[in-house]
């Protein structure tokens, strides 16, 4: 799988999150789990990105004004500070549906920022993405393991 590839079944897994947190308004359990699943999905996706395919497209198109990776840093910063929000926010309390919502929408322009802009862009690059892929991958198992062992100590 190349780095665009998997990215956007990333995003399709987020989407699913989402759309699954929207419908199941009543059940408070089932929506802070959902919310925190989303969460989850979230981290594990940004850094990868951050740390492997923001650099590649930064050598792939030195100066360039039409990809703007500063941005997409500072949209996962602006996200990032909503997962943190999520941390002391419970399902039901306040603020909580609000958020979520911000997020969403948040999430949502940025993802089809990237696969209308920057993916089609790197696909025309001389960027190697199906060694980045293969990185981002190895990456995110890192993460999804790490993340395993803090749930699992957490649990028991």
């Amino acid at each position: 799988m190349d780095a665009i590839d998997f990215l956007q079944a990333q995003h399709r897994a987020v989407e699913k999150a989402f759309i699954a947190l929207k419908a199941d308004d009543d059940d408070l359990e089932a929506k802070a789990a959902l919310a925190q699943r989303a969460c989850e999905e979230l981290s594990i996706h940004t850094m990868p990105e951050e740390e492997l395919l923001y650099p590649a497209a930064r050598e792939a198109w030195p100066g360039s004004e039409t990809i703007d990776v500063e941005k997409a840093y500072t949209e996962h910063f602006l996200v990032k500070t909503l997962i943190a929000k999520f941390e002391t926010l419970k399902a039901g309390d306040k603020g909580f549906d609000a958020t979520f919502k911000v997020m969403s929408e948040m999430v949502g322009h940025h993802v089809e920022e990237e696969e209308k802009e920057l993916f089609p862009e790197l696909r025309k690059s001389n960027c190697n993405l199906r060694g980045l892929g293969e990185k981002m991958e190895k990456r995110k198992a890192e993460l999804q393991s790490k993340l395993d062992a803090v749930g699992s100590k957490s649990v028991g």
